[in-house]
């Protein structure tokens, strides 16, 4: 499992080794682990066992596409929501494999040969989107504890006043029980504070 303190991963998939040698270069120095796939289908094997923050995918591959996978990744629950950028050798002139990998989910679409200054920059804003992401479920997961600790620090106040009251109303021996369990119910919720 990956947690906010963790770096991102980042999913490359190609079918040619030279391609994903060539993208774990350019990524190289940011503060990301590279994954790499060489098919569609090792591509969902690892989104089945790991958790990324960006897929860097190649439009046109062999057996199962990009497009392909693509639909398949964002169809299931855990992965819908990982960002899938599209790359392809096709010429700019291709619009229509670019509306292809929209309509698939991706959230950009680049043409190789590249400039890896731009890829860099852009896999840097999403891995920093994902960083807050993570960041803001853990502090929801402290928020929620934090909560419930409190509102078991509310019962235990509840109950002290309870039992201050029936000791208001009791004489002697019995009256002096319950107050010190009263002081007790307290130093209980205190502690919970």
């Amino acid at each position: 499992m990956t947690g906010p303190d963790r770096p991102a991963k980042v999913l490359l998939v190609d079918d040619r080794r030279d391609n994903l040698l060539a993208l774990e270069a350019t990524l190289q120095g940011l503060a990301v682990q590279t994954v790499g796939a060489d098919s569609g289908e090792d591509a969902l094997k690892r989104l089945l066992v790991d958790d990324f923050a960006l897929i860097l995918l190649d439009a046109q591959m062999p057996t199962m596409d990009g497009f392909e996978t693509a639909r398949h990744i964002k169809r299931r629950e855990k992965t819908r929501h990982v960002p899938i950028i599209f790359l392809t050798a096709a010429p700019d002139r291709d619009s229509h494999l670019a509306l292809r990998g929209y309509a698939a989910g991706a959230v950009d679409y680049i043409t190789k040969p590249f400039d890896p200054w731009v890829l860099r920059a852009k896999v840097s804003v999403f891995v920093e989107l994902w960083t807050m992401t993570q960041q803001l479920a853990a502090q929801s997961d402290l928020v929620r504890e934090r909560d419930a600790e409190l509102r078991a620090a509310g019962v235990s106040v509840d109950e002290a006043t309870a039992l201050l009251k029936g000791a208001l109303a009791a004489d002697g021996e019995l009256g002096r029980e319950q107050v010190e369990k009263a002081m007790s119910a307290l130093a209980k919720a205190r502690a919970k504070i």
